[in-house]
């Protein structure tokens, strides 16, 4: 048995599932072949064989590229590919044959590798910077700018020589200087508002 259809991405291992069951004891007798044939038609080659131990590929497109990750005492002949390409896309067919067992079924496995989408990495970080951090950054940028104001009034009172407070009454004549100080307080707090 083995997944009619398998996804992978650019770059990422992907494995190719196959599963078998046998009358017959396992031996050293049993081989795994794995086929390939590209999605556009063309020749098949061997890919990957064992019997006893792996024979991974030494040519052609695979070589260095599938690994064996099967276990047959379990009834698993399973591979992996390493660093897949679109160009590998195609048909994988996992063959096991375990003499004197003689029925022998073939499944195909149909292998479409794809780009991982940017868009799909960046989905969460960038919800997650707009529900978050932007909030975030424009609360601590408008609290600046109201410090920033609050210490420019304040600046401004001491330069001026106020000792008068806004709220205090006098019975003197307003002197020009306090008019000037409460006119910039006025005019601070009106903005603040």
């Amino acid at each position: 048995k083995a997944s009619p259809k398998v996804g992978a991405f650019v770059g990422e291992q992907v494995s190719l599932k196959c599963s078998f069951k046998s009358s017959s004891p396992i031996t050293e007798s049993l081989t795994v072949d794995w086929t390939y044939r590209p999605l556009t038609g063309g020749q098949m080659e061997t890919v990957f064989h064992y019997q006893s131990i792996p024979y991974p590929t030494t040519v052609g497109k695979f070589k260095d590229r599938i690994s064996w990750v099967g276990n047959v005492a379990k009834g698993d002949a399973s591979i992996a590919i390493q660093s897949p390409v679109m160009s590998d896309n195609g048909t994988f067919i996992c063959s096991v044959k375990n003499p004197p067992d003689v029925y022998h079924n073939i499944p195909q496995t149909t292998l479409i590798v794809t780009e991982r989408g940017l868009s799909l990495q960046l989905t969460s970080a960038v919800l997650l910077s707009i529900l978050v951090f932007l909030p975030s950054v424009i609360v601590v940028v408008l609290l600046l700018v109201r410090m920033g104001r609050k210490l420019g009034v304040l600046k401004e009172k001491k330069k001026t020589g106020c000792k008068k407070s806004s709220i205090e009454v006098s019975d003197e004549p307003e002197h020009m200087e306090t008019d000037n100080c409460l006119g910039k307080l006025r005019d601070w707090c009106l903005n603040c508002v």
